[in-house]
C-alpha cells in the first residue's frame, strides 16, 4: 500500500494549481488556491490546529481515492 503524508500531497497540488496562467483563473478559481496554500500552511507550521487540519484533509483524501476505485 502506497503511504503519502498529506502536507506533501498539498504541496503539489499548490505547485500545480500555481502554474496555470494568471489570466486563465476565475475568482473561484483564486479562492480555492488560496484555501488550499492556507491549508498547507497550517499542516507545515507546528500549530495546535495542525494535527486537526491534517486529519480533515486525510479523510477527504481517502474518501476521494475509496470513490476512484
Amino acid at each position: 500500500m502506497l503511504t503519502i503524508d498529506v502536507a506533501v500531497l498539498v504541496a503539489v497540488i499548490t505547485a500545480a494549481r500555481l502554474r496555470r496562467r494568471t489570466e486563465a483563473r476565475s475568482r473561484n478559481d483564486e479562492q480555492v488556491t488560496v484555501l488550499i496554500v492556507l491549508v498547507f500552511g497550517v499542516l507545515v507550521a507546528p500549530t495546535a490546529s495542525g494535527p486537526g487540519v491534517a486529519d480533515v484533509v486525510g479523510q477527504l483524501a481517502t474518501g476521494l481515492t475509496e470513490a476512484g476505485r
